[in-house]
C-alpha cells in the first residue's frame, strides 16, 4: 500500500498543499516550524480518525476558519482509491470514498493503514496507562475498522453512565428506586460493549507479545528483556481466550462491588478505560526502572511490533516518521533504517539531511520558508 497524492485544505498551518507521492522512502525536509509535522500528522488522522498530538479536532483547523479537508488517492494492489475527510469541530465530520458520501465516517477506516513514529511515542513508556491504551486502540483500528464502531459505543454509554452517576452523586440528592433502575440498564449496556472492547484488546496484546520481544532485543541487545501484558479492571486471566459472557459477567460482578463508591464519587470505576498495558524491563515495571535509552528502544519496540504485526496480517501499512532518528543513537538509527528500507512506502520528516539514513533512491520535498501571513508555505522538490 502506498499514498500516490495528498491534498490538504486550511488543516493547521497549510491553507492549501498538493502532494504527489510515490513508493519508496521520501522526506520532508526543512526548518522547524513550517508544516512538516502537519503531513504526517494528516495522514494519521485519515487512518485512525484522530490525531497522534491533540485530542480533539478544533487544533487542526487553520486559525480563523471552520473547516478542514484531508485527501489521499491510496493505491493498493494496483488499485486507487480516493478518500475525503472533512474535519469539522463542533460538528459530524464528513466523509468520502471516491468521491461518494458514506453512510457514516468510520467507513473510510481502514482504507489508509499507516504506522506512525513519533517523539510523543515516549509517552507509551512513560506517560499515563491513557496513553498505551490510545496505542492499542489505534493499532486495533488499523487492523480492524470494525473495531471503531465497538469503541465509539463504548465511549457513548460511558458519557451517558457517567452523567446519571454525576447526577445521583449530587449534594442531597437521594437515588430513587427508578433512578437505580435506569443505572442497572447503563450498567449492562456498559459491560456488553466493554467486554468487547476488553476482548479485542487482550487477543491484540496476545498477537503483538511475541514481535515486541523479538522487535526490542534487536534494538537493545544487551538489555534485559522486554515484555507486556494486558492488566484490566475487572477479574479476568487477560493470559487466555476469555469467553465474551465470562467476561460480561465479570465486568457486572466488579461494577456491583464498587456501587457505592461509584455513586459516592460520581464517576465510572470498572472498565476498559481503566486498564492498562503494562511494560516491563526483566522483572521489573519500565517505567520506574528503564533508563531513557531503553526507554526508546521499548517504545519503538512497540510501533516496529505493531507495523510487523500488520505486515504479516496482509497489507503493508505506509510509514510515518515525524523526526525521530534525530532522537536515536547510531544503533538505533541503523536498526529502524534496516526496517524502512524494505517498506513499500516510508513518509518521514527531518529538520537536517543528516539526521535521515536513506537509500540512495530517496525523494526529498524540501519545506521552504513562509511567504505571507496567509499560510502559504513553498514546497520544492528534488
Amino acid at each position: 500500500m502506498y499514498i500516490r497524492q495528498l491534498v490538504l485544505r486550511d488543516f493547521r498551518s497549510w491553507a492549501h498543499v498538493d502532494l504527489q507521492l510515490q513508493p519508496g522512502q521520501t522526506v520532508f525536509e526543512g526548518p522547524n516550524g513550517y508544516g512538516k509535522t502537519n503531513l504526517i500528522e494528516a495522514l494519521w488522522y485519515l487512518s485512525t480518525l484522530s490525531s497522534h498530538r491533540v485530542t480533539t479536532d478544533l487544533p487542526l483547523i487553520r486559525k480563523g476558519l471552520m473547516r478542514a479537508v484531508i485527501s489521499a488517492i491510496v493505491v493498493h494492489e494496483g488499485r486507487e482509491c480516493i478518500v475525503d475527510v472533512e474535519i469539522n469541530p463542533g460538528r459530524a465530520n464528513k466523509a468520502r470514498l471516491n468521491r461518494s458520501p458514506v453512510r457514516t465516517i468510520r467507513d473510510v477506516v481502514g482504507v489508509v493503514r499507516a504506522v506512525l513514529f513519533a517523539p510523543e511515542d515516549l509517552a507509551l513508556v512513560r506517560g499515563q496507562p491513557a496513553d498505551r491504551r490510545r496505542y492499542l486502540d489505534d493499532l486495533a483500528t488499523v487492523r480492524r475498522p470494525a473495531f471503531a464502531a465497538v469503541r465509539a459505543d463504548y465511549d457513548r454509554v460511558l458519557r451517558q453512565r457517567t452523567a446519571l452517576l454525576k447526577t445521583l452523586s449530587a449534594p442531597r440528592h437521594r437515588p430513587d428506586r427508578a433512578a437505580l433502575d435506569t443505572l442497572t440498564v447503563w450498567d449492562s449496556r456498559l459491560a456488553t460493549y466493554g467486554a468487547e472492547l476488553i476482548s479485542a484488546r487482550i487477543d491484540l496484546v496476545n498477537k503483538l507479545a511475541p514481535e515486541v520481544v523479538k522487535a526490542y532485543a534487536v534494538l537493545a541487545p544487551g538489555s534485559h528483556p522486554m515484555s507486556i501484558r494486558y492488566r484490566p479492571s475487572v477479574k479476568i486471566s487477560p493470559d487466555e481466550a476469555t469467553d465474551m459472557d465470562d467476561i460480561q459477567h465479570s465486568f457486572l460482578a466488579a461494577v456491583a462491588e464498587h456501587r457505592g463508591a461509584e455513586l459516592e464519587r460520581g464517576v465510572c470505576l470498572v472498565g476498559p478505560h481503566r486498564d492498562d498495558l503494562e511494560l516491563q524491563l526483566g522483572d521489573e515495571p519500565a517505567k520506574s526502572f528503564a533508563s531513557h535509552g531503553e526507554t526508546w528502544s521499548m517504545a519503538l519496540a512497540l510501533r516496529l511490533a505493531a507495523y510487523q504485526l500488520l505486515r504479516s496480517e496482509g497489507a503493508e501499512p505506509v510509514l510515518l516518521l515525524d523526526d525521530v532518528f534525530a532522537e536515536l543513537d547510531t544503533a538505533r538509527r541503523h536498526a529502524l533504517s534496516a526496517v524502512t528500507a524494505s517498506a513499500e512506502q516510508v513518509l518521514m520528516t527531518a529538520a537536517l539531511a543528516e539526521h535521515v539514513p536513506v537509500t540512495e533512491n530517496a525523494r526529498r520535498v524540501m519545506i521552504g520558508l513562509r511567504h505571507d501571513d496567509t499560510g502559504h508555505v513553498s514546497v520544492i522538490r528534488r
